[in-house]
């Protein structure tokens, strides 16, 4: 057993689930800078419009690293597991295949971006007003499509050997490069919203190159070779069918933010699609740290569940609930209470400023229960139960949310369509409820089958 097996499978929960989040939280974090420092200069240069056209190729972005997360989430877990029960050679298998499907992906969305870019982005929710900047932005964003897949993939493959830093360094590196390039090439070249592109692209296969680095160095557990990636149905199924959940994730947040800006066009305009772009960066920002723990704590989980030790799957889904229910209520009251300071990082236009703090306390009355919803999805993905991963990645985009914001702004108008978004939370929250609680009684049962049960007060 080696040293990130050793730790996986007998370091302190606690302890295991810092060592393993807390990069991964730094990393998540450092990924959102990039939406984040891209809007902030787009806004300082080019103003609400090129706000608008960045909130109109977010989803389209989102839609892509759907792909990415599906092969990279779906086979690590099989790595995990493969790890947890000593079956080298399969985890090596998973991890070729990983990257022939990643190319496969690469080439198949930037064709088909390349062609359909206008009727793609009419249908994603631009305006004519738009589109124009829309167009720039993300012509060049697909042709970095490649180090977007691979590194967005293998940063889960890092994590699910127990190497949660070369995740983190990987996105250090590229967010930093991002910061540093967006003002050369939006001020400094005069580049506008395609220097933001550029930046962005550049910094993406920075992170490609430190991964592919990592893994041809020694330093991975596993190993890279030619022979494994030839295509295993077998493999691929699993994979596919594991990471269908965050597909269905990534793939209905996309679905949600194109109905929301063809909403917001019909009932606010061209400033309202800019204020839910500022929005949802901030959104994303308070989101990721509690996909930090939740990244950290799959590999822990499918290790440890892999080795028949029920007990420690157990700590950690209970721990990993408290963490992410702390940050979510730290982010509900940042929003409920500095949400103009927030925005004015964004835009000095008075009316974008006044727009976005009203929506946003709106937005957020719900925010204190989503980090027990999205531990929730987490758990099954990481267990290779694929049914109720995916009924808890839909449940909030697809089952309750979309029809929320089709309906209430019939009654409510564009305040209808920020009302859906703290409804449609706390009814995920129920139905994520109720199914970890049938998880936890399931692993207390097979602890007390294994003797290892000892009466506790539970905290989930």
């Amino acid at each position: 057993m080696n040293e990130h097996s050793e730790m996986l499978a007998k370091e302190r929960i606690g302890k295991l689930l810092y060592k393993l989040s807390a990069p991964a939280m730094v990393g998540m974090l450092v990924q959102a800078m990039y939406n984040i420092v891209d809007t902030i200069f787009v806004g300082r240069a080019v103003g609400f419009m090129g706000i608008a056209g960045l909130t109109i190729v977010f989803p389209i972005q989102i839609l892509i690293m759907a792909f990415a997360q599906t092969i990279g989430i779906g086979g690590s877990s099989i790595i995990s597991r493969s790890l947890g029960a000593g079956n080298l050679e399969k985890a090596n298998k998973t991890f070729g295949n990983i990257v022939s499907l990643v190319i496969m992906v690469s080439i198949v969305v930037m064709l088909l971006g390349g062609l359909f870019i206008e009727p793609v982005l009419k249908v994603f929710g631009a305006t004519e007003s738009i589109l124009p900047y829309a167009a720039e932005y993300l012509g060049i964003i697909l042709f970095g499509t490649f180090f977007f897949v691979f590194a967005v993939s293998c940063n889960n493959v890092a994590r699910a050997e127990g190497n949660a830093k070369v995740a983190m360094y990987t996105m250090l590196i590229s967010a930093g490069l991002n910061v540093i390039l967006d003002p050369i090439f939006i001020f400094g070249f005069n580049m506008g919203i395609r220097g933001a592109a550029l930046a962005t692209v550049i910094s993406q296969a920075s992170m490609s190159i430190y991964l592919i680095y990592y893994f041809l160095s020694g330093n991975s557990t596993l190993v890279l070779r030619l022979k494994n990636l030839k295509i295993i149905p077998d493999i691929f199924k699993e994979t596919m069918t594991i990471g269908a959940s965050s597909f269905a994730r990534q793939a209905s947040a996309s679905i949600m933010v194109v109905i929301i800006n063809n909403s917001l066009a019909f009932y606010g305009g061209d400033l309202t699609i800019a204020v839910f772009g500022v929005i949802n960066r901030l959104l994303m920002f308070a989101f990721m740290p509690m996909f930090g723990v939740v990244q950290g704590l799959q590999p822990i989980l499918g290790f440890n569940y892999g080795a028949g030790q029920p007990d420690r799957v157990r700590s950690s889904i209970q721990l990993s609930i408290l963490v992410t229910t702390g940050m979510s209520v730290f982010a509900f009251l940042a929003f409920m209470l500095f949400p103009e300071h927030l925005i004015r990082l964004f835009s000095t236009e008075q009316e974008l400023i006044e727009m976005g703090t009203q929506a946003i306390r709106i937005i957020c009355l719900a925010f204190p229960v989503l980090g027990y919803q999205l531990i929730g999805a987490g758990i099954y993905q990481a267990l290779g139960k694929p049914l109720p991963a995916m009924v808890l990645s839909l449940s909030r985009q697809v089952l309750f949310f979309i029809p929320m914001v089709l309906l209430l702004p019939l009654f409510f108008d564009l305040q209808g369509v920020w009302v859906a978004f703290p409804a449609a939370d706390i009814l995920a929250f129920t139905v994520t409820f109720f199914l970890v609680r049938g998880e936890m009684r399931l692993l207390k049962n097979e602890m007390i089958l294994n003797g290892q049960w000892k009466e506790r007060q539970d905290v989930t």
